[in-house]
């Protein structure tokens, strides 16, 4: 299968842990689309859908998709997204897209994330991935500092604003030996709203598109 066709599988597949009736978080990206189309299918079954991203938003809109803001639902049984890179763990490196705080609330509230990637995701180790900080614009200088001080190359994302108004920072060359540590203190510097490791709240489970078909990885 090319990287497409293993996109669709899996956006497909990730249609069997839609609970019916109910409304199901949708995350941002290109595989995210892929599930948007998919879930545009099956819509007369779900009670609609909350999205992590305006460009999400339209999309699911676009389908006929009752479109619900996080505040008004009280319970999210399912989250779908992408990732950018992920581990055996689980934990991931999301934020390619620039909507990594969305992502992560909506993520926080979920009872189950379902990530959705191909095959190329899967890394051993996290990092090779540039990755994204999101900066409240004023802090973007002493944000870039204290990421050097850890270890990375911090770079302003160029003419990209958030749907928050903030800005993005990809740190190249970081050593994410443990990433829920990384995570907490990279959040922890003053300026960041948060950062792409998605590792404190890991998937719960990741369906992989591979040239045999879509694998079903939990936990390591």
């Amino acid at each position: 299968m090319t990287q497409d066709e293993m996109k669709k599988a899996v956006a497909h597949a990730a249609l069997a842990h839609v609970v019916d009736g109910k409304i199901v978080g949708v995350g941002t990206g290109s595989t995210a689309n892929c599930f948007i189309d998919a879930l545009a299918a099956i819509k007369h079954r779900i009670g609609g859908a909350v999205a992590s991203s305006e460009a999400t938003r339209q999309r699911l809109a676009s389908h006929g998709i009752a479109v619900f803001d996080l505040d008004e639902v009280e319970e999210l049984p399912v989250y779908v997204d992408g990732a950018d890179e992920i581990n055996a763990a689980m934990q991931m490196i999301k934020g390619g897209g620039g909507a990594l705080t969305r992502e992560k609330i909506v993520a926080a509230v979920a009872r189950k994330f379902v990530c959705i990637a191909d095959g190329s995701k899967l890394v051993p180790v996290l990092g090779r991935f540039p990755l994204p900080v999101e900066v409240i614009p004023m802090a973007l200088g002493h944000v870039r500092r204290e990421l050097a001080k850890i270890g990375g190359t911090p770079l302003r994302r160029a003419g990209f604003v958030t749907d928050n108004g903030n800005l993005i920072v990809d740190v190249g060359g970081l050593p994410i030996a443990d990433p829920v540590e990384l995570e907490t203190r990279i959040n922890q510097i003053v300026g960041v709203v948060t950062n792409g490791l998605f590792a404190c709240r890991p998937a719960d489970v990741c369906l992989l598109g591979t040239a045999d078909g879509v694998r079903t990885l939990t936990a390591a």
